[in-house]
């Protein structure tokens, strides 16, 4: 019930950042060609990439929501992930073309209508920073690299703002080139490192070492345990993660001591931010199922 209102207030919030910045993307459009603004048919651009972002991750979101299936036993969660990645790649392919529109005007600057512009980026910066508002209450990694699509806008208009107000003033269209580039930097760096991240979730790296680290150390403080192993710590969102360990017991204990056990484990589990979890207990006696699977990785268990 909790996943499940999660999901419904993602998606809404996803909902009003994809309404907004498309009603705006064709206002933007109107004013760019009104005001013979490049740099504005370039943010309209743009901002015509971003939705398309977010109307993907928007139906990926509503699809992550489904119950799970035979086939995705899991669930749909990773296909917010998906839409993360997508969203990332989009991202940094309109922050290269931006950047390649706007080193060339360095050399060729051409003079704006600067109070159309000023009009145009006061309802950019309200618009596009509401919708930013909208989503800063998201934890996913879709939301936040969504959030980044929006932030950049937010810093764009920011840009053409000030630029406008110095243009009515001083004739120095250079200017625009270099706050467009200046910007476009600094977004193209913040989402690379989400963009990194993301990958590292699809290759099912661990997200969180400390968190690794303290889940090991929590199962080797019970009692009952002699030893763990094959501890997989993965994460279908970035938000909610997988665990599979194998618990090595000190002794064969009887079916009351085992039930007691999995109440501890539990207990102790609940702590951690855990969406599915599968331990396997092991008997002194007994052979570890997959130790000829997997030795390598078991060895490296043995040496923490």
């Amino acid at each position: 019930m909790h996943e499940h209102h999660h999901h419904h207030t993602a998606s809404k919030r996803i909902g009003w950042a994809f309404g907004l910045n498309f009603c705006f993307t064709i206002i933007e459009f109107i004013g760019g060609w009104l005001t013979n603004s490049t740099a504005i048919m370039a943010d309209a651009v743009h901002d015509l990439g971003d939705c398309l972002a977010i109307g993907l991750a928007w139906w990926l979101n509503k699809l992550g929501a489904k119950e799970a299936s035979s086939r995705f036993s899991y669930g749909f969660s990773r296909f917010s992930l998906l839409g993360a990645l997508i969203n990332g790649v989009i991202l940094v392919l309109g922050s290269v073309w931006v950047l390649s529109e706007a080193i060339p005007r360095l050399l060729n600057p051409q003079m704006p209508d600067a109070t159309g512009m000023l009009g145009l980026a006061i309802l950019g910066v309200a618009v596009n920073g509401y919708a930013a508002f909208k989503l800063s209450d998201g934890k996913t990694l879709n939301e936040r690299m969504l959030n980044w699509h929006l932030l950049e806008d937010v810093l764009g208009w920011v840009a053409i703002l000030l630029l406008s107000i110095v243009l009515m003033f001083v004739e120095l269209p250079i200017l625009d080139p270099i706050l467009s580039i200046g910007f476009t930097l600094f977004i193209l760096f913040n989402v690379a490192k989400n963009l990194a991240e993301t990958l590292r979730l699809f290759l099912q790296a661990t997200p969180d070492h400390d968190l690794r680290e303290e889940i090991h150390q929590d199962l080797m403080n019970i009692n009952y345990v002699d030893e763990v192993h094959h501890l997989h710590l993965w994460s279908l969102d970035g938000e909610q993660h997988v665990l599979t360990a194998h618990l090595l017991l000190k002794q064969n204990y009887e079916h009351a001591e085992l039930v007691r056990l999995k109440s501890i484990i539990a207990d102790s589990m609940r702590e951690h931010p855990l969406s599915h979890t599968t331990i396997e207990f092991e008997f002194p006696d007994e052979a570890c199922r997959d130790e000829a699977v997997s030795n390598k990785t078991s060895l490296s268990y043995h040496h923490h």
